[in-house]
């Protein structure tokens, strides 16, 4: 999951970089304004943690410009300031959550989980198969609208199996998918991440079935009731 953090104390910044690649979180680092305007205008991030006092202007003016837009981003905003107004004033110009400097780490994973278990704000081209859904702009999974944690390729087999719902996949075309035209691939890699994401799918409640079509491909289909 690809997060965007606007933040220009560097030892800070890196320090949760650090702390969210641990929690499965791939993290953008931006320091300005003017970058992460230009950033959120052409990329889709999965959310945004947002420092106000930015050196080249007010964060909350990104998150204005977000939302005159009609962009549904989840937007943390981190800031020291501290006072009513300034919570207040966040939240009207369209944070979905506000935390005060300095924090906890905890906290700040807790309340990024509860802002990306809302899956409807996120999920503006979805596949959904049962209670499993797919936002093909955040590339994020949801079972039972919570966020899923899975490996880049693991991520990319389940997209290319939901875009193709009830139909057969070959492996060839699995492989070139995950693998690109890299000509040292192992016989069995395929079967290795197809395996994976069936057991982590299954373990997490998932209603769907990821089918062998032994010598053709593979084939993901709602679940059927015993």
């Amino acid at each position: 999951m690809r997060l965007l953090l606007v933040e220009d104390n560097e030892e800070l910044a890196q320090l949760l970089i650090q702390r969210l690649s641990v929690a499965g979180y791939e993290t953008d680092l931006l320091t300005t304004a003017s970058e992460a305007q230009a950033a959120v205008a052409t990329t889709r991030y999965a959310a945004m943690v947002l420092d106000l006092g930015l050196p080249d202007g007010d964060g909350l003016s990104i998150l204005r410009e977000i939302r005159q837009r009609e962009d549904p981003l989840p937007v943390l905003v981190l800031t020291a300031r501290s006072g009513l107004q300034d919570r207040v004033s966040g939240l009207r110009s369209g944070a979905d959550d506000y935390l005060v400097k300095p924090f906890a780490f905890e906290e700040l994973l807790a309340r990024l989980e509860a802002l990306l278990r809302r899956p409807g704000q996120l999920l503006g081209r979805a596949l959904q198969i049962a209670n499993l859904a797919f936002d093909t702009e955040s590339r994020q999974a949801f079972i039972d609208d919570k966020p899923q944690l899975l490996s880049a390729r693991e991520t990319a087999v389940l997209e290319l199996l939901m875009r193709r719902k009830d139909r057969v996949v070959s492996k060839k075309l699995v492989e070139d998918h995950i693998f690109g035209l890299s000509g040292d691939v192992a016989s069995n890699a395929v079967e290795v991440y197809i395996h994976r994401l069936r057991k982590q799918l299954s373990d997490r409640g998932a209603k769907v079935q990821i089918h062998t079509i032994r010598g053709v491909g593979y084939l993901i289909s709602e679940e059927k009731a015993a």
